[in-house]
Order: C-alpha cells, then sequence, then structure tokens
C-alpha cells in the first residue's frame, strides 16, 4: 500500500511540475522547422560535382584577370606534364585543366575540382621539365587536399554554404550562392593560404613528382632559383605576400629530402623535351 501511494504521488507531482513548466502556447512551429533545416543543410558538405563548379568559376575570375598565353605548343606541353602527374594521384578523375597565363609576374595558382595556372613570368625561371613538374605537382596538391575550398568555407557565412551545398546548380550563374563563393574564393588569392597548407603541398607536391618519374628535386631548384631573385623585383610582390619564406620552404624540403630521396637525384629531368618546347616561349 505505501508503494503504490508512493507512485500515485509522484505520478501527480510530475504530471502538476509539466503542465506549469512547458508552455508550448508561444512555440513557432514553422520557426522551429525552418531552424532544423538549416541546421541539416550547415552540415552538408559540397560535393565533387559543386566543388568542379566552384572551381569553374573561380578560374574563369582569373583568366580574366590574366588570359591564357597564345601559344597552343606550351598550352598542350604543359598539360601533358600536369595531367601525367594528376594521374599518379588519388584524384586522377577530376576535370584536370592547366594553364599558362599572359602574366611576367612570378605566380602559380590551383582553383578547386582541378584548375592548375602558371604565369608566364615563372615558366621563364624555370630550366627543365622537372622543375615544371615540381611546381604542378605543388598546385596538384592543393587541388587534393582540398585548401582552397577550406579556406572559401572558413571565411564564407554559413548560411551561404548551406545554400550552395544543399541546391542543385540547373544553369551556370544560377545560384546566387555560387555566385558569393566565387567571389569569396577569387579573395584567397589575394591573401594566400595558411602556412601549414603550402608547407603540405610542398612535402606532397615532391612525393607526386618522384611518383611520376620525375627528379623530386625540381621544386626545391625553382624555389632556390627564385630566392637569388631581388626580393625588391615587383613581379614576387604577390608571391611572397601570399606564400611562406622561401628560406623556410627550402629548409623544410631539406629536412624531408635529406635521406629518403638520395635515390631520385640521378632521374632524368628531361631538359631537352623542355628546351625544345619552351625554348621560343621564353
Amino acid at each position: 500500500m505505501k508503494t503504490k501511494i508512493t507512485v500515485a504521488a509522484l505520478l501527480l507531482t510530475c504530471t502538476t511540475f509539466s503542465a506549469s513548466a512547458f508552455d508550448f502556447s508561444n512555440l513557432d512551429i514553422g520557426k522551429t522547422v525552418e531552424t532544423l533545416k538549416k541546421i541539416k543543410k550547415a552540415n552538408t558538405d559540397i560535393d565533387e560535382p559543386q566543388e568542379i563548379e566552384l572551381g569553374q568559376g573561380i578560374a574563369s575570375n582569373l583568366l580574366g584577370a590574366a588570359p591564357l598565353m597564345k601559344n597552343q605548343r606550351v598550352q598542350q606541353y604543359v598539360n601533358h606534364v600536369g595531367r601525367w602527374l594528376a594521374m599518379q594521384t588519388e584524384r586522377p578523375d577530376l576535370p584536370w585543366q592547366f594553364g599558362v597565363l599572359e602574366d611576367n609576374d612570378v605566380n602559380a595558382f590551383a582553383a578547386p575540382g582541378g584548375y592548375v595556372f602558371i604565369t608566364k613570368g615563372l615558366l621563364a625561371r624555370m630550366s627543365s621539365e622537372a622543375e615544371l613538374a615540381g611546381v604542378l605537382a605543388h598546385e596538384i596538391s592543393h587541388v587534393l587536399r582540398k585548401h582552397h575550398l577550406q579556406a572559401i568555407k572558413k571565411g564564407a557565412r554559413t548560411e551561404v554554404i548551406a545554400e550552395f551545398a544543399g541546391e542543385v546548380i540547373k544553369e551556370k550563374g544560377g545560384n546566387p550562392a555560387l555566385n558569393k563563393l566565387v567571389s569569396a574564393g577569387t579573395e584567397v588569392y589575394t591573401r594566400g593560404l595558411d602556412k601549414s597548407d603550402e608547407f603540405e603541398a610542398d612535402r606532397m607536391g615532391v612525393v607526386i613528382a618522384a611518383r611520376s618519374g620525375y627528379d623530386p628535386f625540381g621544386l626545391p631548384a625553382v624555389l632556390q632559383t627564385l630566392q637569388a631573385i631581388n626580393p625588391q623585383d615587383s613581379g614576387l610582390a604577390l608571391m611572397f605576400k601570399t606564400h611562406p619564406a622561401l628560406a623556410d620552404r627550402l629548409s623544410l624540403l631539406d629536412r624531408l629530402m635529406a635521406s629518403s630521396f638520395e635515390r631520385f637525384e640521378s632521374q632524368p629531368n628531361l631538359s631537352g623535351r623542355f628546351m625544345a618546347t619552351l625554348g621560343g616561349a621564353k
């Protein structure tokens, strides 16, 4: 009997507490459902087709600032080297596109989805296909690790990411969220990536180059060449602003490659093919 009375009293207490503490009269069910939808969308990641669409928009903006160099032979050659490198990676099926920009500044860029550009000014500083491969492999690594995509997501408002990730793009330029992210993505190139991203791309780049049959010391060779240029040279201004110090990058690669890459030193650098193709373009 005592047990029954205790249980009854407990139920009565709970009923009284519920009635007084939980007042749903002012709850906006529609607003609550919409909030839950937004939370769900915010947790939706950008998939590969959307990554490619975003990269196309950013690449178009980069080409608007500096068009492709009008030398079909050079463009085909750089694409040949770049696509061979990309085939040795975990994302060979991206629609990889490589191009040389008609720009005398020294720089290289990558956009989400497999778009990679180097400037005519940087190409002119190279002396072998191994050096070209090293630079392209560095940029390919940014795409593989989605460095620019992560930087865009970090800087954009959550609801813009959610809107873009949650929508199916029916026609190019038809999604306002896409336009906002393309604009945000283009701004990344003026401020640069995190230093850790650049260092990771250096480390991955020499591995990809070696895996593809190139002398992995091509990338350090390019960095050494750039280090010898007068730092006041205006053509280096953006690269110096958006990348870690060359000395720091070379130091990291020196530690990494001191023993692990010795066996690759004798690999051919294909200088002959490089000079035959690019000799007249410099």
